[in-house]
């Protein structure tokens, strides 16, 4: 069994976001105070994104993750993390994966993004190598249909919890915590 002190978490931001953006070094200070070191990845070109550039900087951050890694993701990096979890082989496992607004189609607010989306990603068999999964939306995005972070809820197998009034939870939107992905995760 893995001690809760040997974990480890890595916060990958979204489109047009930076470590320093809306809840993400709040989250991170209270995992480090909860014992768990975190890590808020950098992806290149936030605002022009690359899906191969994400993917990269992703297995960077991650390899081959074990029980004691604890992946948060939110929004584009979502699907950033995904593609890398679903393109590994062998053994791997993620503890815990907290993915917040997320989705794997096509967003009709960004076009912008379609060539990074295009297909989306295989999902399948990816549940089986997380230990806890929480997928958290807004009851009110105005960036990611709520249907499309249900359907990611759906084919991976779980449902989505709502914190209402939330936006797409950027700054902008008033959310500079995230009480439910810490409560995910401690």
């Amino acid at each position: 069994m893995t001690s809760s002190t040997s974990r480890r978490a890595v916060i990958f931001h979204g489109y047009a976001a930076s470590p320093r953006d809306h809840w993400f070094e709040w989250l991170a200070e209270r995992l480090a105070d909860a014992g768990i070191p975190t890590r808020i990845a950098t992806f290149p070109n936030s605002s022009d994104p690359s899906s191969d550039q994400w993917v990269t900087t992703v297995a960077g951050e991650l390899g081959t993750p074990g029980e004691e890694i604890v992946v948060v993701a939110h929004s584009l990096g979502c699907l950033a993390v995904l593609r890398h979890l679903a393109s590994l082989t062998g053994p791997w496992r993620v503890g815990t994966l907290v993915l917040v607004s997320g989705f794997v189609d096509a967003l009709p607010a960004l076009p912008a993004l379609d060539d990074f989306i295009a297909d989306g990603v295989n999902l399948a068999g990816i549940r089986s190598h997380v230990g806890s999964l929480t997928v958290v939306r807004s009851d009110d995005d105005a960036h990611v249909p709520v249907e499309l972070t249900d359907r990611l809820a759906h084919l991976l197998g779980t449902s989505a919890v709502i914190v209402p009034g939330a936006g797409h939870f950027l700054a902008e939107d008033g959310v500079t915590r995230l009480p439910h992905a810490l409560r995910a995760i401690v």
